[in-house]
């Protein structure tokens, strides 16, 4: 593989020439990718830095997944303006148990070196931690954007979060990596490594960052913190109904993050209508994880739905008489379907028109949910996506 396909589309890349130099002689490098388990879920921001890796694997290198079970307990204060929860161990041991699977479906998992941090850091000594704080400056850490934002408005910066860059820097020291890629917000701490490194007297490892896919909202980075996000582990129909909900100014960086599209094939599909440019993203999306056959099926059954007002051919269906409602409000049969988070929630969007009974519109949530002896069922339509068959 050509250097120039391994290193297009970063951000930055720090120590270009060296790594430039010794992907040239051959040599076969320690390609490190670190993800914490906050969340059971691997986003489609975290495919912008797996596909880069996969590159990388692909060209003969040693991809090294590391698994930051030990950090995630701390939480990575990076692009945030507030402390993090803080996960148990249970927590923590939970979501890390579906990570690899998930990764798999992109890397090649007979070679992938897979590490865990706690390795290392669950057998260091409270005198190695403090050895190791040595090694950075209150003054160096406030030169991250975040933190000295967080300082300029008073707000809290914990010690421990002070701690992060430097328990990831260590990692590439353990790891002797010598490439370290992520997202773009990981720069500070990934120089951080470097410069370990390069305190002891190893290689020092090239830094590439990617840029952050932006997410659902148009607005933030992707993240599961922000719940704009489309996940690995989601269904064919949510994979396919998340990418058409984009804004069709944000689609065009997920042709070029998400599917590697050249300059020259974005400008192609810019020729074709938003609504068709943008079924070929949900379609090319959904296929990275589902057969080919089910991606054009999700395609159809949107067509169906959305664009010709058809109900889909599935969707959750519950009993009414299974309720045991005193009153069958339709606030309380929404309410027991367990599909939305509050009552409150249900109150707003029939408040915002967005719930129609059998295509009528509702604007009553104590509504009497009632269906007559010649009547089977009735379909609750809520807002554009989300569909519920009520039989007797």
């Amino acid at each position: 593989m050509e250097i120039k396909t391994l290193l297009s589309g970063a951000e930055t890349i720090i120590g270009k020439e060296e790594l430039t130099e010794k992907i040239c002689s051959g040599e076969k490098l320690k390609v490190k990718f670190g993800v914490d388990p906050t969340r059971p879920d691997l986003t489609f921001g975290h495919l912008v830095v797996l596909n880069k890796l996969k590159q990388f694997q692909d060209a003969g290198h040693a991809a090294i997944l590391l698994i930051g079970d030990y950090t995630a307990r701390i939480g990575d204060p990076s692009g945030r303006s507030d402390l993090r929860p803080e996960l148990s161990q249970e927590e923590v041991e939970e979501n890390a148990s579906t990570y690899l699977e998930q990764a798999f479906k992109i890397l090649d998992s007979n070679k992938t070196v897979v590490r865990r941090n706690s390795e290392w850091f669950s057998r260091m000594t409270f005198a190695d931690a403090l050895n190791l704080s040595r090694k950075m400056t209150v003054a160096q850490m406030l030169e991250r954007d975040d933190f000295s934002k967080r300082f300029k408005f008073n707000q809290p910066i914990s010690m421990i979060e002070f701690m992060y860059p430097l328990i990831q820097g260590y990692d590439s020291v353990i790891l002797e990596s010598d490439i370290e890629i992520g997202g773009s917000d990981q720069l500070f701490n990934m120089l951080v490594g470097r410069n370990l490194q390069k305190d002891i007297g190893m290689n020092t490892q090239a830094v590439l960052t990617m840029p952050l896919l932006v997410g659902l909202d148009g607005v933030r980075k992707m993240s599961k913190s922000y719940d704009n996000f489309i996940a690995f582990n989601d269904s064919s129909k949510d994979i396919f109904g998340k990418a058409m909900s984009l804004s069709d100014q944000a689609m065009w960086e997920y042709f070029q993050l998400l599917l590697n599209y050249k300059d020259s094939q974005i400008e192609e599909m810019k020729q074709l209508h938003p609504m068709e440019a943008k079924k070929a993203l949900a379609e090319s999306l959904t296929s990275l994880f589902f057969d080919n056959s089910i991606a054009k099926k999700e395609g159809e059954e949107f067509s169906k739905v959305f664009s010709r007002g058809k109900l889909p051919e599935q969707m959750p269906a519950f009993s009414l008489s299974s309720f045991n409602l005193e009153k069958a409000s339709l606030l309380n049969v929404l309410a027991s379907t367990e599909k939305f988070g509050s009552r409150g929630e249900i109150r707003r969007l029939v408040k915002q028109g967005a719930i129609k009974l059998d295509n009528e519109r509702v604007d009553d949530p104590e509504l009497e949910f009632v269906l007559e002896p010649n009547q089977k069922d009735v379909v609750i339509k809520v807002g554009k996506k989300i569909f519920i068959r009520i039989e007797k």
